[in-house]
C-alpha cells in the first residue's frame, strides 16, 4: 500500500512553471547579493574602494550588496568580480 507523502506549500507553488521561474530569478539575485557581500568582506575593501577599482560607483556596489540591483549588466559585473578577483565563467549544465 502506497503512502501519500504531504507537500509542503514551498513544493506545490514550485509545481507552478511561472511561479518556479520568478522565484529562481529572485533567488539568483539574491545569491548574486550574498556573493558580493562576502567577496568584500574576503578582500577586506569598502564600497567605495571597490567601486573605484572597478570603475563604477559606489551606489551601483551599494545597490547590489543590498539587493535592490535588477538586471545587472556582465559590463558591470565582470569588472566588479575582477577586483575581487573573481571571473565568471559559463558553464553548461
Amino acid at each position: 500500500m502506497k503512502t501519500k507523502k504531504n507537500q509542503s506549500t514551498f513544493d506545490k507553488l514550485m509545481q507552478d512553471p511561472k511561479w518556479k521561474a520568478e522565484f529562481e530569478k529572485g533567488y539568483e539575485e539574491f545569491l548574486i547579493s550574498e556573493f558580493i557581500v562576502e567577496a568584500m568582506e574576503e578582500n577586506h575593501i569598502s564600497v567605495r574602494n571597490l567601486a573605484k577599482k572597478a570603475g563604477v560607483s559606489p551606489t551601483i556596489i551599494q545597490n547590489m550588496r543590498s539587493g535592490k540591483s535588477k538586471n545587472i549588466s556582465i559590463n558591470t559585473l565582470a569588472p566588479i568580480l575582477s577586483a575581487l578577483n573573481y571571473r565568471i565563467a559559463f558553464i553548461k549544465k
